[in-house]
């Protein structure tokens, strides 16, 4: 396989995964995509390991927003990381409001898993 195909390869795998654990709210994914030894650098609780402490996260998410979604705006690919742009959306179940933030996400993948996360995203606001 090509460089190119394998940069490919990465952003296609990071955009399923949003699409399954986010989209779909398949938290169990979390098992299949992250290493067993996964860091996420930017667990809203602080760092964390393990592919746990980000399914338990999500499933929060699901119930704060059921309608939760998420759009790649963009992805890049160099090396063995893949970085998106990414527009969350959903209503908020405690409130009834339309809310919106945005991100950028730092995904380091080794042998088909991700192994590594780093996130920066803005906090919720209001929409129509």
């Amino acid at each position: 396989m090509s460089t190119e195909q394998r940069l490919e390869q990465n952003k296609r795998f990071i955009r399923n995964h949003f699409e399954e654990f986010v989209n779909r709210k398949n938290s169990a994914v979390a098992y299949q995509n992250f290493a067993t030894d996964f860091v996420d650098h930017d667990e809203p609780d602080g760092e964390s390991v393990g592919p746990e402490p980000a399914k338990r996260m999500m499933e929060n998410v699901y119930i704060k927003y059921p309608d939760i979604h998420v759009t790649v705006e963009d992805a890049i690919a160099e090396g063995d990381k893949v970085m998106v742009r990414n527009v969350w959306r959903g209503t908020d179940s405690s409130t009834g409001k339309k809310i919106e933030f945005k991100g950028f996400v730092l995904w380091k993948l080794s042998d088909g898993k991700i192994v590594e996360r780093w996130a920066t995203i803005t906090p919720p606001t209001e929409t129509d």
